[in-house]
């Protein structure tokens, strides 16, 4: 049986169903076209009292008794399902829920993140700083809350689910970083979101060792262990702490400051495929220095010579501070 969202769609439908229901009966009845139908169907439902298009016969009149006495209860009806949701917030409610979904929609090469908890906001404000589109997918409501008060994009649903991913828009998303707190949904996650999109880049969560070669061989392309990773950052504070300092500095110095880009080869302009990173000249150009270069194979060169030359699907790694950085995304 077909189920309504709400009270108010339930009415709308009935009312429409009523005034299909008056101009197909008007049509057969007094054998008019619909234009005509459409007429007397409207004016007898509103009420309005204007005078019918010809004398009407037994038959008719007690079509219109019906229809009017039909109408009345349904408009009856329809009134009191817009107050209910107006006076529960429903209504408005729905109307952002259609705002948020309508941009999701027009989105392309997005990033979707799953999981607002403490390793998604972190998430998420690095890619604010990098001025990247995402949309969040979150359950928990007080957490939908938070995220509506940033008028930030978002999903709410269960993120294991295709409906849900989808509505993220898994389909034209450039990349998926899924931080839900138990690895066996991240692993749902990763098969569905690998399913919907092969191109699309996952990153995934893991809490345990023994699910890290299992999300690897669901698809995903980079798991990360925060619990490891801070013990192991802990320790290195101990080892090398100046080192350490410095590297995070470069990565998270400040909440709105990058100093770490990447360029893609694909994206440069066509006449630097090709040619070497001295052809580029950034550090004149930008400030910026090339510290690292992506192979199109995904091996990596630190400190890679001037010499190397720039082909498809390679990626340059380039260090400046923020100012610079800012002179480098406007240049390319």
């Amino acid at each position: 049986m077909f189920k309504f969202k709400s009270k108010l769609h339930k009415a709308l439908f009935l009312l429409l169903s009523v005034s299909a229901i008056g101009i197909l009966g008007y049509m057969v009845l007094s054998d008019v076209g619909f234009i005509d139908a459409a007429y007397m169907t409207v004016i007898t439902i509103s009420t309005v009292g204007f005078r019918e298009l010809h004398p009407m016969n037994d038959g008719e009149k007690i079509f219109t008794i019906f229809l009017i006495l039909t109408s009345i209860s349904l408009f009856g009806y329809a009134v009191s399902a817009f107050t209910e949701a107006l006076a529960s917030g429903n209504f408005f409610k729905q109307l952002k829920l259609k705002k948020v979904q309508g941009k999701i929609e027009k989105l392309t090469g997005h990033i979707i993140v799953c999981g607002y908890g403490r390793n998604g906001m972190q998430a998420i404000v690095k890619l604010k700083n990098y001025q990247k589109e995402f949309v969040v997918v979150e359950k928990d409501k007080e957490l939908i809350d938070s995220l509506e008060e940033e008028r930030g994009l978002y999903v709410e649903g269960d993120a294991t689910l295709d409906s849900v991913l989808k509505k993220a828009g898994i389909e034209h998303a450039s990349n998926l970083i899924t931080a839900l707190p138990s690895d066996a949904d991240n692993l749902f996650v990763v098969l569905t979101a690998h399913q919907l999109n092969k191109d699309c880049k996952i990153i995934s969560r893991a809490s345990n060792e023994s699910s890290y070669s299992k999300l690897k061989i669901a698809g995903a392309d980079n798991v990360i262990m925060p619990d490891k990773l801070g013990g192991a950052h802990m320790a290195s504070l101990v080892v090398t702490p100046d080192v350490l300092e410095f590297v995070d500095r470069l990565t998270i110095e400040g909440e709105t400051t990058a100093n770490l880009e990447e360029i893609d080869v694909n994206d440069l302009p066509k006449e630097y495929v090709g040619k070497t990173i001295l052809d580029l000249d950034l550090r004149k150009k930008t400030g910026c220095t090339v510290i690292g270069f992506k192979l199109a194979d995904g091996d990596y060169l630190i400190n890679p010579e001037a010499s190397i030359k720039l082909v498809a699907d390679s990626s340059l790694i380039v260090l400046g501070r923020p100012e610079q950085i800012i002179k480098l995304r406007k240049l390319f």
